[in-house]
């Protein structure tokens, strides 16, 4: 019997002790190393070959990453590792490291309790290093650090020993800086990582090998040797003395926690739900024999399997053949495949147990962040909350018309597989808008439309997405007036505190408010909102807030819902350029409503809403919001003057520059929208020489010089008329 067959029998046994699983991720900067180091895991626990560890990159299966050279997908693999005389199983989800996938990274760390920061030696940690770290603590996952591509320093950088462990020290020192910024409370101090206490090891994934203070003591080597073999250019021997995964896998099973640690602490910070109830105390005990909670964190769409969905399962156990439902959908789901992921090998096992990582077929109603259960009632796991979010959408057509139900159908797929892209399939215009985090991530969701599902498109010209918001408080209340003329709603709109919004955006406050009043009228006012306007608050959309600060209306109760719909309509596209609204507070100040509940349905009330708000909004100095990106380049000195030159033609603002011998370190903001075409740009500029990359940080408002001209455009490009409606329009 193989090795590997050796170990997929063994990782069966391992599902159900749950002491000896650890769930983790590899995260890090792009090009610091990840998926060299995943696959040097795998090889080492014999899941592939050793030779061809670090080239054959398993994880990287398909075409495109491979041509890239980057991890697009998360992928998942299990191991078998020996620790102390005991078996462990490993369940490991590899996650890309590009700014335009953070989303894929975000959905990773809901389905682990710990992962390996990977930091390269040469550059240190990197922005991306730190948004890594923040989505790790977010989700109350713990992180430790692995220090690579160490023969780097001695080989080409010459460092001195001396020299080496400074720059460890500075590594590590600003990785635990990062962690406290955004540690939880409860794990302050005590989730720092030290050299002495074996949460860091060093080393190369390329050549396979690592070291750890643990294992120094182990295996008797010290630091000198290793310098030494690094220098007379001997990796070999050190893969065979101080092997990579042994160290690693060490340092995994040593500090990180089993699912049973974990979802103690975890379940209550991802799931709103009564833990007194069944379900909760199943999941806190990590229990196979309670009800059924599986969250969904990818889908990979498999062309002989179809869809498959991997997730980690909280409690309960799934199996072949069971009826299962997915919140918030009303269909029942059949299980029709139940596997264990081993690199790309998918192994069909008779069930899997809560702790565990699955990945199932048949479960068809399910996207990435669906919660799914035996109960189609349940209240679901916290939606994942993403760094950022889609700023970039082109405009997707079939070449040839024959093929349009055909992308109809991916473009489904497509979105299901990668909620970080959104599709808008508008069946009148015929006009299908696909948005993504940036240029790399549309470009790469185009190429999997053409290669992999077979469709010829055509796109257009990127182009950015805005938000609507307001510039102050309505200086009066606006009437919106019902066609009938019986119901009358007065509106006053302003802007959301930046706390509120920001507590939105981070999902502190549950955007169901009817159900979870209390939380969330209790978490409003500790932001500072007053007391009687906290308890009016009936309805969340997005990052914006509807109240009611009426006192006595009659029936104004049983039409509270229409009054919300008409709302949710508004903030989808908002009066000035059917952008969607951001960070408004809209209140209902009074209304006057038809003592006949016929003469205030649907078709009076949400008219009359709808204006009103619209009219609010347009006296209240609307603006335009704009996508920002923060710009990271190193640069030589000498080519400073082209870069300068580069980011001024883009609206950028420098905000912080660092000289290091003879680079320079630029830390700038610009539009997203003047953003495209940068890679292309900066390369000739500078043949090449720059480092650089890029992060979404949320939007600000556009220059008012340039409202007037955007607003114009998007209107023209939407086939409306290119000015807004003044106030008037919305009076009667």
């Amino acid at each position: 019997m193989g090795k590997k067959e050796d170990n997929i029998k063994k990782a069966k046994n391992l599902m159900n002790k749950l002491s000896q699983i650890r769930n983790i991720g590899i995260a890090a900067h792009i090009d610091h190393g990840k998926t060299t180091l995943s696959d040097n895991l795998l090889a080492g626990c014999g899941m592939m070959s050793e030779e061809l560890a670090g080239k054959q990159l398993v994880l990287d299966y398909d075409e495109q990453e491979q041509d890239r050279g980057i991890t697009i997908n998360t992928a998942s693999a299990s191991m078998v590792h020996d620790f102390e005389g005991k078996e462990y199983l490993v369940n490991l989800l590899d996650t890309p490291g590009h700014v335009d996938f953070g989303g894929d990274v975000t959905r990773a760390m809901r389905a682990v309790d710990g992962c390996i920061v990977v930091v390269c030696a040469v550059e240190g940690a990197m922005p991306q290093t730190e948004t890594v770290i923040r989505q790790a603590l977010r989700e109350k996952v713990k992180p430790i650090l692995f220090i690579n591509k160490v023969d780097r320093l001695i080989n080409e950088l010459r460092v001195t020993p001396d020299e080496m462990q400074q720059r460890f020290v500075k590594i590590i020192n600003k990785f635990n800086e990062l962690l406290k910024r955004s540690v939880p409370e409860e794990f302050k101090g005590k989730w720092v990582v030290k050299v002495e206490d074996g949460t860091v090891a060093f080393g190369s994934a390329f050549h396979n090998w690592a070291i750890s203070a643990p294992y120094m003591q182990k295996s008797g080597l010290s630091f000198k040797d290793i310098y030494d073999h690094c220098n007379k250019n001997d990796q070999k021997t050190l893969a065979k003395k101080s092997p990579i995964h042994e160290v690693l896998l060490d340092m995994v099973v040593d500090h990180l926690p089993s699912p049973a640690i974990a979802q103690k602490y975890r379940i209550p910070h991802i799931w709103r739900g009564d833990e007194n109830s069944d379900r909760g105390k199943a999941m806190m005990a990590t229990s196979e024999n309670g009800p059924l909670m599986l969250m969904i964190t990818k889908i990979i769409i498999d062309p002989h399997a179809g869809e498959v969905a991997v997730g980690r399962m909280y409690s309960g156990k799934i199996e072949r053949g069971q009826e299962l439902y997915v919140a918030g959908m009303p269909k029942i789901n059949r299980v029709q495949q139940v596997n264990l992921m081993v690199g790309a090998d998918r192994i069909p096992v008779d069930y899997v147990s809560a702790g565990n990582i699955v990945a199932a077929t048949g479960i068809r109603d399910a996207i990435a962040g669906s919660t799914v259960s035996d109960d189609p009632e349940v209240e679901p796991f916290e939606r994942i909350v993403h760094v950022s979010e889609p700023v970039v959408t082109v405009a997707v057509e079939a070449k040839n018309m024959k093929d349009l139900p055909k992308l109809i159908e991916v473009l489904r797929v497509i979105s299901k597989a990668d909620p970080s892209i959104t599709v808008d399939i508008n069946q009148e215009t015929g006009e299908n808008l696909m948005s993504g985090m940036g240029e790399l991530h549309l470009e790469i969701t185009e190429y999997r439309i053409r290669k992999e599902q077979g469709v010829d498109i055509v796109t257009s010209e990127p182009i950015v997405v805005y938000r609507e918001s307001v510039g102050k408080q309505s200086p009066q209340k606006f009437e919106g007036k019902s066609p009938n003329k019986h119901n009358r709603f007065y509106i006053i709109s302003e802007p959301l505190s930046d706390d509120i919004a920001k507590a939105l955006y981070d999902n502190e406050i549950p955007q169901n408010v009817k159900k979870f009043k209390n939380e969330a009228v209790k978490k409003l006012q500790e932001l500072g909102m007053e007391k009687d306007l906290a308890k009016g608050v009936f309805g969340v959309r997005g990052l914006n807030i509807l109240a009611d600060t009426t006192k006595g209306i009659q029936y104004l109760f049983e039409t509270r819902e229409l009054i919300k719909e008409a709302f949710d309509e508004v903030m989808k596209s908002g009066p000035t350029a059917n952008e969607p609204c951001q960070g408004l507070l809209v209140k209902l100040v009074d209304a006057k409503l038809h003592e006949d509940a016929i003469h205030r349905g649907p078709a009076q009330v949400i008219p009359a809403v709808r204006n009103a708000i619209y009219g609010s909004i347009t006296i209240s100095n609307p603006t335009i919001l704009e996508p920002m990106q923060k710009v990271f380049i190193s640069t030589p000195q000498e080519l400073m003057g082209d870069v300068s030159r580069e980011l001024n033609q883009r609206r950028a603002v420098i905000r912080d520059m660092q000289t290091e011998r003879d680079m320079v370190n630029i830390d700038a903001k610009a539009p997203v929208a003047e953003m495209f075409g940068f890679a292309s740009a900066i390369r000739s500029a500078t043949g090449g020489r720059v480092l650089w990359n890029t992060e979404n940080m949320g939007f600000e408002p556009l220059p008012r010089n340039l409202q007037t001209e955007v607003v114009k455009q998007i209107r023209e490009r939407k086939g409306l008329k290119p000015e807004p409606y003044p106030a008037s329009y919305y009076m009667d």
